[in-house]
């Protein structure tokens, strides 16, 4: 009996998550939340673009001379250590303990935290300033996890997603955080409850930077709830997954679909939310 009962209960929750999506989903366009990034040259143009197509308001603003007047007047902070440089860094920890200090969710994204042991150094002080989300592909989860380089082909994963669960949820029981494994299935974990995102296409994996746009909306959806911090990272995952779905009907190659994906989270409406969404609990 009560077997049936969790299972009832699990699938109550998945019929839920649609209409949780889109609440947020108008939630973000509604208030406009600004989301300060400081992130590398590669990825500004996108993690702007995604920002401003799902209704908040990017600032791409890195001067540590400028973090006090500025950071405390933000809604969210999504640091991205992509073309980390030593100039930087100071910015970074700044901006995060301002943020910390203050109450700002904040979302730490790791990129390629295997490949040196700058990064890796770079990572775990960042991590010590308690992020609210960690969102990274499996090879980046399991290196910060275990503190270790390494475990990556350049900036790409060698793991899928589903092997980074049990690095996951270390990761999130040792920091507080949420933590975020992108790959064919989206994996977010509090430490204790694991769900999945199943949306999203092949495709996005041939565009530069996708990972660090759809960090950057998750700094959005935690910006509008920032008490719920494993449902907004769900939400903004499989709304970003449905916008690339929606966005390779018309595209031809990748880079039609980065302009096909960009519009249709523009365009993003309650029926497209309520019939595409695909969250699960993950035994």
């Amino acid at each position: 009996m009560e077997e049936v009962e969790e299972k009832e209960e699990q699938k109550t929750v998945s019929v839920q998550w649609p209409l949780k999506v889109w609440s947020l989903t108008t939630s973000v366009r509604t208030s406009s939340p600004l989301i300060q990034c400081i992130t590398n040259f590669v990825s500004m143009d996108i993690m702007a673009n995604t920002l401003l197509a799902a209704g908040a308001s990017p600032a791409m603003l890195h001067a540590l001379q400028e973090l006090q007047d500025f950071t405390p007047h933000i809604h969210a902070l999504c640091i991205n250590i992509g073309t980390l440089s030593p100039d930087w860094l100071p910015s970074m920890k700044s901006a995060a303990q301002a943020a910390a200090q203050l109450g700002k969710p904040w979302v730490l994204d790791p990129v390629a935290v295997f490949a040196s042991e700058f990064r890796l150094r770079a990572c775990l002080e960042l991590l010590g300033l308690r992020p609210s989300v960690v969102r990274g592909n499996a090879s980046e989860v399991i290196a910060l996890a275990n503190a270790s380089t390494g475990t990556g082909k350049g900036v790409d994963s060698i793991h899928e997603s589903t092997d980074a669960v049990d690095a996951a949820k270390s990761l999130a029981r040792a920091s507080g955080a949420v933590v975020a494994v992108s790959g064919a299935v989206d994996i977010i974990t509090d430490g204790q409850q694991v769900i999945g995102v199943h949306n999203g296409v092949a495709m996005m994996q041939k565009i530069t930077a996708t990972g660090c746009a759809v960090t950057a909306l998750i700094a959005a959806f935690i910006a509008v709830d920032p008490s719920h911090p494993l449902e907004a990272t769900a939400s903004a995952l499989s709304v970003f997954g449905v916008a690339g779905e929606m966005g390779m009907e018309f595209a031809r190659g990748p880079a039609s679909l980065r302009m096909h994906l960009i519009d249709a989270l523009h365009g993003l409406d309650q029926a497209a939310i309520l019939s595409r969404v695909k969250i699960t609990s993950i035994e």
